[in-house]
């Protein structure tokens, strides 16, 4: 494999590891709770899966800083599927990534922004639906008026959203009106399967630490990767996973179990029992303006998938696809399509499915990313590696052993919900091959 020109390498450590918590700590750890406590019912095992699915995360960044620094190259993940994979596969993730998972984690985090306004506001649950709408419209608007106004709103509320956590962290631990918890033996609740628990569990929290697979992203750009990009990986994943099982104690701690379960506005509800009625509405709000961000930032990157493979014509009618608008040059069709499948998705499903089916989905490609650590050593043995993952060949081994329990028992306990993921992906492979046709036919011609 040709050697890439190099990236300028400017991060450093501090720099890295902000990064790595800036780039997963999102809007998940507030609604999630409530799938995992009805998945789990109960607070050891919840308590349990968060450090899993941490573990998880953080042998995954680590396969993925490898092949990352190996190849510093724009793509991230689509790209090193291809290397590794050939252009079939590659082709599949971005199809999956431009029709699945931005399009659904904007209607699903709609659908939750919605949903905590309704409750703050005592308005009506019938208007939930047309708020998602407006609020996904709004966004698409606003990115449309230039790539520089959404950058502000990403960059405000990313400050923003570690208030709302900070706040019930601390008074949520210290909240003297606790509930007593038990945290061993660790098992399921009553009449719930290990299996359930597990799987319904792991899928909540990896949908909480989304944005991991960004992290090896910046690997070219380190100034010494080789030490320092499994220090920001471990160190900034690692910190996460203390953030996500803190906030979930303090929630365990404001509310039994039984009320957070299946609760769409646990996190709502746990801040008014720890800080009143005022203190739990100025959370909510703030984390209101963290989920706004989140659907922003999903909206931002999103379009310009779909823009980048028309510009590389990897998608049928890509010559629209690479269109932008007059003025402000951001992608026109590719940000309408995403918002319309995205309108769609929040008609058809609610936050649980769609986020589920997001997971699900991309840990299919995830574990794929895993195997190429070892495909790649193989393939090409000679590619400089600055950073190797460090325990081959067993954080791989692992990597890939979690992310199949994944795929495998989402198909046992969620069939219906895999079969649609697997089948809008499968989609794009007559796509694939119309586009090949057609480009073989433009080179004759």
């Amino acid at each position: 494999m040709a050697q890439k020109e190099q990236l300028q390498r400017s991060i450093g450590l501090t720099s890295a590891l902000t990064t790595v918590m800036g780039t997963v700590i999102g809007g998940g750890v507030f609604f999630k709770i409530s799938t995992l406590a009805a998945s789990t019912m109960s607070p050891s095992l919840l308590l349990l899966i968060w450090v899993i699915a941490g573990f998880l995360t953080i042998a995954g960044g680590l396969c993925l800083a490898e092949i990352a620094t190996a190849i510093p190259e724009a793509g991230g993940a689509v790209n090193y599927i291809e290397i590794a994979y050939g252009k079939l596969p590659s082709f599949l993730l971005g199809w999956a990534q431009v029709l699945i998972y931005y399009p659904a984690n904007i209607a699903a985090l709609s659908i939750v922004f919605a949903t905590q306004l309704v409750s703050l506001l005592g308005w009506s649950s019938g208007l939930i639906i047309p708020i998602a709408i407006i609020t996904a419209f709004s966004l698409t608007g606003l990115n449309l008026l230039g790539a520089r106004l959404g950058s502000i709103v990403q960059n405000l509320t990313l400050i923003i959203k570690l208030i709302p956590i900070i706040i019930i962290i601390v008074f949520g631990l210290i909240n003297p009106h606790a509930q007593t918890l038990q945290l061993w033996p660790i098992h399921p609740g009553e009449q719930v399967s290990w299996l359930t628990a597990l799987n319904g569990g792991l899928l909540a929290a990896m949908f909480a630490y989304d944005g991991w697979i960004s992290v090896g992203n910046m690997a070219g750009e380190m100034k010494n990767p080789r030490k320092h990009l499994p220090i920001a990986i471990i160190s900034g994943l690692g910190l996460t996973t203390l953030v996500y099982l803190f906030i979930n104690l303090a929630f365990l701690k404001a509310l039994p179990i039984g009320q957070l379960a299946g609760n769409t506005t646990a996190a709502a509800d746990s801040a008014l029992a720890i800080l009143g009625t005022f203190g739990g509405r100025l959370v909510t709000i703030g984390i209101l303006v963290s989920v706004y961000g989140a659907i922003n930032g999903y909206t931002m990157t999103g379009m310009r998938v779909a823009y980048a493979m028309g510009v590389n014509n990897t998608i049928p009618l890509a010559h629209h696809f690479r269109k932008t608008t007059p003025h402000t040059k951001v992608p026109l069709l590719a940000s309408l399509v995403q918002l319309a499948v995205a309108v769609v998705m929040i008609f058809m499903g609610n936050f649980d499915f769609l986020t589920d089916m997001v997971v699900f989905v991309m840990w299919i490609f995830n574990t794929m990313i895993f195997g190429a650590v070892f495909i790649l050593r193989k393939k090409y043995p000679d590619l400089e590696r600055p950073y190797k993952v460090m325990g081959y060949p067993w954080i791989p081994i692992i990597a890939i052993i979690g992310g199949t329990f994944i795929v495998i028992s989402t198909l046992f306990t969620q069939f219906s919900l895999a079969v649609l993921g697997i089948g809008i992906t499968l989609l794009g492979i007559p796509c694939y091959y119309w586009q090949q046709r057609h480009d073989n036919e433009q080179d004759l011609n």
